[in-house]
């Protein structure tokens, strides 16, 4: 017994090693997306590829080996049991990967994201092709090295939703995507349409900043543990349970994408800041996968944050921050008006209804590119063919089109489907806890702290103990059903436009 408790001891020694080197990297990739002057890019890109490079050795070395070998199916500590479980796994599939490449790929995104950043400000697709395609062939390749069953896209989607599978996916989008697009075009026939002009006006951003702090204290983001920062595509990022960052984007002429992303990344950072403290320093110590990470953000942002109960309780302090223009705008106007349903270029601004139909137009290009079934140089017309396809709009230029969203430049394939999963499971989430709590009242007054409370005890606490879908299956007693979210979606815009 001795000897084990020995063993667990130097094995949570090695795991502080390596968590110590991931907090540096999380740093530094802050730093890239917020603060870092533009020189500065190449060598802060050397660096983290050499910390990353670190990292990996860790994670591949005999002695990571040695202590699964010693530790799995000895050890009687449920954490240590579950921390050999992923080390297991990471070790398989990062030993698979040369390190040499490994350290070349990892430099290669850092240099992606700079580039991709020029890219989209210039509105010019072709500086970034060369970095997408070298970033779409080290995926195939390592995709290759891990292996798969049925599709060579499973092995990227695994990183982000473990147990999910292309052969599911196609199922529950299709389902969803004939749903939705039956849903939008009753809404496009209404003649009871909300005018969103009400919500136009100069809306300076401190003023902006200064409301969405107070919503953020409220809902419990604790800003003794993390901070909001200006950056060009929101994020959350954490470097450890106790420094849980957020970021958003200010729009002066519609304060919705900063008020809304500020919610959307502070549900992702409520989840992170109320992960136990038992897992700390341990590779479990953050959001089981990104879909149940996008349940919690999407559940902020649209199910609480977009509510008519929500906007009870916060229209008057919004008003109080707002231009005097606000002042003649109705509680039902407004609710109605940041409701209102328009097919959109931008996929961070896009409305609850058409929201999921962006996702899957980028699973469809990530999937054919994975598959080599679509050529890089090619994707700029087939996403803006997809766009009039989906959402009946095609992108003025790459700016609004192909260049919007970060993740491909970050080397994040199978990330996207955690959006629309994440939406899916927010709904099923929702539902059962309107089982069990008044929500809309709770929230007409205030009162997020049991609703932050059940979510924590049922899904923030257990970190990486539980996988997604056992996570869905434990607090919902049933499997993923996407007609939560169709039920959901129906019954508000069904109100909404009469």
């Amino acid at each position: 017994m001795k000897q084990i408790e020995s063993i667990e001891q130097d094995f949570l020694e090695l795991l502080k090693e390596m968590d110590s080197y991931r907090e540096v990297i999380a740093l530094a990739q802050w730093d890239m997306r917020t603060k870092i002057p533009k020189n500065g890019v190449e060598q802060r890109s050397e660096v983290v590829g050499f910390l990353a490079h670190k990292l990996h050795t860790l994670e591949t070395s005999e002695q990571m080996k040695s202590f699964i070998d010693r530790l799995k199916g000895k050890t009687t500590n449920e954490i240590i049991k579950k921390a050999v479980e992923e080390c297991e796994e990471t070790y398989n599939k990062s030993s698979k990967i040369p390190s040499n490449e490994f350290k070349e790929y990892v430099m290669l995104q850092s240099k992606s994201e700079a580039v991709w950043q020029e890219a989209r400000e210039k509105a010019d697709f072709a500086l970034f092709q060369p970095y997408l395609e070298q970033l779409v062939e080290y995926n195939k390749k390592f995709a290759n090295y891990w292996g798969y069953e049925d599709n060579v896209y499973d092995a990227l989607l695994h990183n982000f939703e473990p147990g999910v599978t292309t052969k599911m996916l196609d199922g529950v989008f299709s389902k969803l995507r004939t749903s939705l697009t039956d849903l939008v075009e009753k809404v496009k026939s209404s003649k009871a349409k909300p005018d969103p002009s009400v919500l136009k006006g100069h809306f300076p951003k401190e003023k902006q900043e200064a409301f969405s702090v107070e919503v953020l204290k409220q809902i419990g983001y604790d800003f003794d543990s993390g901070r909001l920062d200006d950056t060009i595509h929101p994020f959350e990022i954490t470097l450890n349970g106790s420094d849980v960052r957020i970021t958003t984007r200010y729009d002066e002429e519609d304060f919705r994408m900063a008020v809304f992303g500020i919610i959307h990344e502070g549900g992702h950072a409520l989840y992170e800041q109320n992960v136990s403290k038992d897992l700390a320093r341990t590779p479990l110590a953050s959001g089981t996968s990104m879909g149940i990470h996008e349940s919690q953000s999407l559940f902020w942002e649209n199910l609480i944050g977009r509510s008519k109960s929500f906007w009870e309780h916060y229209y008057e302090l919004f008003r109080s921050y707002a231009p005097d223009s606000f002042k003649n705008v109705s509680l039902d106007e407004f609710y109605r008006s940041i409701n209102e349903v328009k097919p959109s270029f931008i996929r961070i601004e896009a409305d609850e209804l058409t929201y999921a139909l962006h996702i899957m137009i980028r699973y469809e290009l990530e999937k054919g590119l994975i598959n080599g079934d679509i050529a890089v140089k090619d994707l700029t017309d087939l996403w803006n063919k997809l766009m009039v396809e989906y959402l009946g709009i095609e992108p003025p230029s790459d700016r609004e089109g192909v260049l919007q969203d970060i993740h491909w430049a970050g080397g994040d394939f199978g990330y996207f489907p955690s959006y629309a999963l994440g939406y899916m499971y927010a709904a099923q989430i929702h539902h059962t806890l309107a089982d069990e709590m008044n929500i809309d009242k709770l929230v007409a007054s205030g009162n997020f702290a049991p609703i932050l409370e059940w979510l924590s005890k049922n899904i923030h606490q257990y970190g990486k103990m539980k996988k997604p879908l056992e996570i869905i299956e434990d607090v919902t007693k049933e499997q993923l059903n996407p007609d939560y979210l169709v039920e959901y979606l129906t019954k508000k815009y069904t109100a909404i436009y009469q």
